[in-house]
């Protein structure tokens, strides 16, 4: 998904008359930690909670701080995975969109961005989640989703992350199948390093029904 497709926040624009005082005021009224500066309709940079405290007359304008800005932004046609990126890089809870004049077109924020972030990794749907580990030369795609598929499921999401210090691979894959504890089984057996894994497991909900089947008996 792009940018374009997230929706703004409804946060406001700090203007370039405005004192430190009521920057101070919006950014805890509307509970945020950041809040970009527009000039003449033109973005400025981005003003921090903690940028404020530290200036010393909380009735001088903000324009008195634009050499001390930063202007972090992203444009409509980024994918949001570098919207993303930008901002946990910088450590940033709001990020400006920009159009082609430098105008401010939308603000996005860290919580929309991960919401879209688990959309995208399908949390909020069926299936289970497997985490394994694999030496990085001894990864192929196409032996795991194999050995997902010889368990009667299919790979939905996969993504990877290699250590280049240890060697290692570390694999993050979505099923569709809830019930994994065969798959788990599988991977073991190929000598992969599961290290989580989350699903309705066949064997747990077996001990269930056995459990619930012998209190019933006793009640009896």
């Amino acid at each position: 998904m792009l940018v374009r497709d997230i929706t703004s926040s409804s946060l406001p624009c700090l203007q370039a008359e405005d004192t430190v005082a009521e920057a101070l005021r919006l950014m805890q009224e509307y509970h945020c930690e950041q809040l970009p500066v527009v000039e003449s309709g033109v973005y400025a940079g981005l003003l921090s909670e903690e940028e404020l405290l530290e200036h010393s007359q909380p009735e001088g304008p903000l324009q008195s701080m634009f050499p001390l800005l930063s202007s972090p932004s992203v444009s409509g046609d980024h994918h949001f995975l570098q919207a993303l990126t930008l901002m946990t890089e910088q450590q940033l809870s709001v990020m400006p969109v920009l159009g082609e004049d430098k105008e401010i077109t939308a603000l996005l924020t860290l919580p929309a961005l991960l919401q879209q972030l688990a959309r995208f990794l399908g949390l909020q749907e069926g299936g289970a989640l497997l985490v394994l580990e694999r030496e990085s030369n001894q990864y192929s795609f196409s032996e795991i989703s194999k050995l997902v598929e010889t368990n009667d499921a299919q790979v939905t999401q996969l993504n990877t992350y290699n250590d280049p210090q240890t060697g290692i691979i570390q694999i993050t894959l979505r099923v569709n199948k809830p019930e994994i504890s065969d798959i788990v089984a599988t991977f073991q057996r190929y000598d992969y390093k599961v290290c989580f894994y989350a699903g309705e497991e066949q064997y747990t909900n077996q001990l269930r029904s056995n459990y619930d089947n012998l209190m019933h008996y006793l009640k009896i």
